[in-house]
């Protein structure tokens, strides 16, 4: 799944508790020193919120994976 057919969404509590989800499920919970980083990163373009998402949950593609024959 590319992240263009199933992507992240976010929601930030009062508490600054970042919720992250996908697939309409929430996946991570991200609070404390990591969340009060990608907080103000968040919300400036779609693009870079997907990669910023996939990294702080650890879904991405790190380019060393093997192609299925």
């Amino acid at each position: 799944m590319s992240l263009e057919g199933d992507p992240f969404d976010y929601q930030i509590t009062k508490s600054g508790l970042l919720l992250i989800r996908r697939g309409g499920r929430t996946i991570m919970e991200l609070g404390g020193k990591k969340a009060a980083a990608l907080i103000p990163k968040l919300g400036r373009d779609a693009d870079s919120d997907q990669q910023l998402l996939a990294r702080a949950t650890g879904n991405y593609r790190h380019g060393n994976e093997r192609q299925s024959r």
